[in-house]
């Protein structure tokens, strides 16, 4: 049987950040691999596909671990073999075994994701109060410090081997920490149930307002620039403070996310922040400059912040399916929309404007306004 306690909450926030620090090892890399191995642009693109496609292959694999072995060693497990191979992004010597070097990353830190995740409901729900925000914005100030590091190292003149070596140690070491406290036992209901189910009742409807969330930070990623460089007419070397300010807005509506929905119940945080999301995307198009742009994207990290924290309590607490295997089917569809939403706004931009397009994200989150009776279940 799992105690849950204050042990247990600061386990689950450094499984979080350990992620986190995973994650941004290989972005700083991108610039490194493509000149090492002389790739062109359709060659990066497609080896780029191949970290998504890791995790989407073992994420579905992950609720059936944890609900027969429990949280502990797939964590564990998973982290092990995700501070093996990261390393290897640096010094891939070829563009397959660099793509192998990626499917290998994206299905271990996939595993892990899926497994903190449903560490995380357990012991939220344990704790009887909301913890999801303060869980994830763990893993968005895990990805500042990795990258950050990563950043500071290579223009050091470090090596990128070293660098990712050193963040690697990182995750190791928050790993370690985390270890004795994680959740040793599967759920006993969940431990003799069935292997695996088919998603349906409310786990659709969440999965499918998790892929509209993830889409709309996917395309923020990677076209907001674009967006202030052409549309606004914001100088190319600063088309990156749209991501900044969504993401410092994400982390800091993260980490006091927790507060907000005890205060005002997860219906209204979900209702609140599909309105400000939709605001945001709306206000970046329509604005007459560059700084006003940069508020709207400051507008859609902050509503965006909480939604997936509300959504994955959500998925947790349905009833219509064992809550690893929802956990796992939600993580997965979230993800898918990261690795569509570039390509869809890309198609819309094409045929149309990438205004247009957009527009098109703030229509999303009003979606996901409009079903904020989801997250009553986190009514404070």
């Amino acid at each position: 049987m799992n105690h849950v306690g204050p042990q247990q909450r600061l386990s689950t926030r450094l499984a979080f950040l350990a992620a986190g620090l995973a994650m941004s090892a290989w972005a700083p890399l991108v610039p490194f691999a493509k000149t090492r191995l002389a790739l062109g642009e359709a060659e990066l693109g497609l080896l780029l596909l191949c970290l998504g496609a890791g995790s989407l292959v073992a994420m579905p694999v992950t609720g059936i671990l944890t609900s027969r072995y429990g949280c502990r060693l797939v964590v564990l497990i998973s982290g092990a073999f995700t501070c093996l191979f990261v390393p290897g992004l640096a010094y891939a010597p070829t563009p397959l075994l660099l793509g192998a070097t990626l499917f290998a990353v994206g299905a271990s830190i996939g595993t892990l994701d899926v497994a903190m995740n449903v560490q995380a409901v357990i012991v939220e729900r344990e704790s009887g109060g909301s913890l999801m925000s303060g869980f994830h914005g763990l893993f968005s100030v895990g990805g500042f410090i990795g990258a950050g590091l990563m950043a500071l190292m290579l223009w050091a003149g470090m090596t990128p081997t070293a660098s990712t070596a050193v963040v690697a140690a990182l995750v190791a070491l928050s790993l370690i920490l985390c270890a004795p406290h994680l959740l040793r036992e599967p759920d006993a209901a969940e431990r003799d149930g069935p292997l695996f189910v088919v998603p349906h009742g409310a786990v659709i409807l969440i999965g499918a307002l998790c892929f509209l969330s993830f889409l709309a930070e996917g395309a923020i990623l990677d076209w907001s620039a674009l967006l202030l460089t052409v549309e606004q007419g914001l100088d190319a070397s600063r088309g990156g403070l749209g991501y900044a300010a969504f993401a410092i807005a994400m982390t800091v509506g993260r980490l006091t996310g927790d507060r907000v929905v005890r205060a005002l119940g997860g219906k209204r945080v979900l209702l609140l922040g599909g309105l400000c999301g939709a605001a945001g995307f709306f206000l970046s198009v329509l604005a007459s400059s560059a700084p006003l742009a940069l508020v709207g994207f400051v507008l859609i990290g902050l509503g965006a912040s909480n939604v997936v924290p509300i959504l994955f309590t959500a998925a947790g607490n349905q009833t219509s399916m064992p809550a690893s295997l929802a956990i796992a089917a939600v993580t997965t569809l979230g993800y898918a929309g990261i690795l569509a939403g570039p390509a869809m706004i890309g198609f819309v931009a094409h045929v149309s404007s990438l205004n247009l397009a957009f527009g098109g994200l703030g229509c999303f989150m009003l979606l996901i306004a409009a079903s904020a009776r989801l997250g009553a279940a986190r009514k404070a």
